[in-house]
């Protein structure tokens, strides 16, 4: 089965007066931060596994359609089994790893594009893909029912699912009433070492948060030295960054640590499937809206099927599937709320979005997790 980092060879693994719901995205371009060594590493040895899958969708007469995606291996299941029943001679092929990661390894494969479809990661990861030349352009057959906030001007990407970042805690330790209600409780004493993270360097949902408490502070004082405190007291409450999001589903649930920040349709998937006693907090004062995207990377080596992949996603019957399957808020407008989960539709009229500007993000972010690994990773202060 398919695995963070890892593809799935064929067969063989995977309101009134309310703000709106769509954060308004740019055509900033934003600057990349290098490739680690680590994440050299981590590209080959995908790379080689893709190839070996590759070879055996070849073997057994099917077209192999490579897709890469943060989205987690029950999702991108469903999804490919719808797929291939509609499209019986495809074998889809999903790499699923963090949306980091996704776009370091789309940016290294340019010269030599060895996936089809980039399924998943936030809005502004797509915009600097396409400021570097590495996204097509296409028009879904749903085009005219995205909003303008959620899709690129140029069509090189289109929203699929809008995702609202929360704060999640284990329920056998924590009632719901102790649970932290808005992001600054989550930096008071009583949760100092009890506090799992994402690693914020492969998150796209964690360089999200991140960027939201920045954005704040310049947004309430001008500049980001609040902004930076706020983290580094952050960093002094957090016993460990974790991998990847199924391990911190696990620690979380062996109560390692009792609270953590993520994303609410994960967190609402995970409960539909699992028993993990594991809820969450939507936080008071807003939160950030994410715009997740699809998009045809640029010299597919499929990108017919490519365009039908994106186009299905994205579609009504696509996107009311994940809605059931996986609590996916839909980016767009036409869906019908009796089509939705109960969760869904109470996220529509709950969640207050948090005012982000996202081109700043687009441009600064990577810049800013470059400062944050560097100086404020394992040196954080309680002050």
């Amino acid at each position: 089965m398919g695995g963070p980092g890892q593809p799935r060879p064929s067969r063989q693994s995977p309101a009134a007066g309310k703000p709106q719901l769509h954060p308004a995205p740019s055509d900033a371009r934003s600057p990349h931060p290098p490739i680690s060594p680590s994440a050299v590493r981590r590209l080959g040895l995908a790379l080689a596994v893709t190839l070996t899958g590759a070879l055996a969708a070849c073997g057994s007469g099917k077209t192999p359609l490579v897709v890469y995606s943060p989205h987690g291996r029950e999702l991108l299941s469903t999804m490919e089994a719808a797929f291939e029943q509609a499209h019986p001679g495809v074998d889809v092929q999903w790499v699923d790893m963090g949306s980091q990661e996704v776009l370091d390894r789309v940016r290294s494969e340019r010269a030599n594009p060895q996936a089809d479809v980039w399924f998943g990661a936030p809005a502004d990861m797509f915009q600097a893909a396409a400021g570097q030349g590495l996204l097509e352009q296409w028009t879904p057959s749903w085009s005219a029912f995205v909003p303008a906030t959620a899709r690129d001007s140029s069509g090189t990407w289109w929203g699929t699912y809008l995702t609202p970042e929360v704060i999640a805690y284990n329920t056998k330790a924590v009632s719901a009433a102790a649970a932290p209600k808005d992001w600054d409780q989550v930096l008071w004493p009583q949760w100092k070492g009890k506090l799992l993270v994402r690693d914020p360097l492969a998150s796209g949902t964690m360089r999200t948060i991140f960027g939201m408490v920045l954005l704040r502070s310049i947004r309430q004082t001008g500049d980001t030295a609040a902004g930076w405190r706020w983290l580094r007291r952050l960093d002094a409450q957090t016993k460990e960054y974790v991998l990847n999001p199924t391990l911190l589903y696990q620690k979380l649930a062996r109560q390692e640590g009792l609270i953590t920040l993520w994303d609410m349709p994960d967190i609402d998937e995970l409960q539909a499937r699992t028993k993990l006693p594991i809820d969450y907090i939507i936080p008071r004062s807003g939160t950030p809206l994410v715009v997740d995207a699809v998009a045809v990377i640029k010299g597919a080596p499929h990108p017919v099927l490519a365009r039908e992949f994106a186009d299905f996603v994205g579609g009504e019957a696509g996107l009311v599937l994940a809605a059931r399957r996986f609590q996916r808020l839909p980016a767009r407008s036409d869906i019908p709320a009796d089509s939705l989960p109960d969760a869904v539709r109470r996220a529509r009229t709950q969640v207050l979005p948090e005012p982000m500007d996202w081109e700043l993000l687009r441009r600064e972010g990577p810049a800013w997790m470059r400062y944050w690994d560097e100086n404020i990773r394992g040196h954080g202060t309680s002050r």
